[in-house]
């Protein structure tokens, strides 16, 4: 068993820490993770410089570019050996509902699916680490138990978020979906020392689509969401709406 690891923190995350805790023991593990912290960066690849890869001490190899960069550097040079399995985290902050179009957490394990790899990415719901170890030992949980039983699909991609709750490995497990957000928040405009406008990005908006069976949900009734994520953002149940309109206004021969 040869496991990939990776995170959207920065090598020196005490979460990329913990994760490798939780798969010691289970197989060969390699960790390659961004230079810095690369949250928000999505999916984004390095395309305009080349990347560079060091070593610290304590073995982890990282990269001045994105958790994608970091996986796809892995897999398509890197590494001697292909993994079996990408897990990407422990994640400061939740990754549900649209969350997970930007996150690099999520991108770091998506970039793994890609290559036909099954892949995991882990997050705690609230920021500041608290309760750390619980959450390792629910990593190592997921882990174990997708090593165990595999699931009869070949290539899967699973996002896991932890309450932040000194109990985390005791708590239930769902399956869920992804909720919705309300729009962020507006931006916030300063002035730079040179008296130039700058602007923020505004807070996540609130959870709007977070009923019974989504990750929101879950996470505030105090239980661990998984939920099974895909690639493929087609509008399957519109495809034959837009049909039927490209027929009836972009005729072909318009």
């Amino acid at each position: 068993m040869r496991i990939l690891i990776a995170n959207d923190d920065g090598y020196l995350a005490p979460g990329l820490a913990a994760l490798v805790r939780a798969c010691e023991g289970l197989g060969e593990l390699d960790v390659v993770a961004p230079e810095q912290n690369a949250s928000g960066t999505s999916n984004a690849l390095t395309l305009n410089r080349p990347l560079s890869v060091w070593t610290a001490p304590n073995g982890f190899r990282y990269i001045n570019g994105t958790p994608s960069d970091c996986v796809h550097v892995a897999l398509t040079g890197l590494l001697e050996h292909r993994p079996d399995l990408v897990v990407s985290g422990i994640n400061q902050g939740a990754n549900m509902g649209d969350d997970t179009l930007y996150s690099g957490t999520v991108a770091a394990a998506m970039e793994g699916y890609l290559f036909g790899i099954p892949s995991i990415a882990f997050s705690q719901v609230e920021k500041g680490w608290t309760h750390l170890d619980a959450a390792t030992q629910v990593v190592r949980r997921v882990i174990q138990a997708v090593l165990d039983s595999p699931p009869a699909a070949s290539n899967w991609l699973l996002n896991v978020n932890i309450p932040n709750r000194h109990d985390a490995a005791s708590l239930d497990h769902r399956i869920t979906r992804l909720g919705r957000r309300h729009a962020s928040e507006p931006v916030i405009r300063q002035l730079s020392p040179r008296g130039d406008p700058i602007y923020w990005i505004g807070a996540a908006g609130d959870a709007r689509e977070c009923g019974e069976g989504t990750d929101f949900h879950a996470v505030d009734h105090g239980l661990i969401s998984v939920t099974p994520l895909q690639v493929d953002l087609t509008d399957h149940a519109g495809v034959a709406d837009w049909s039927q309109w490209w027929r009836s206004t972009l005729r072909d021969d318009a």
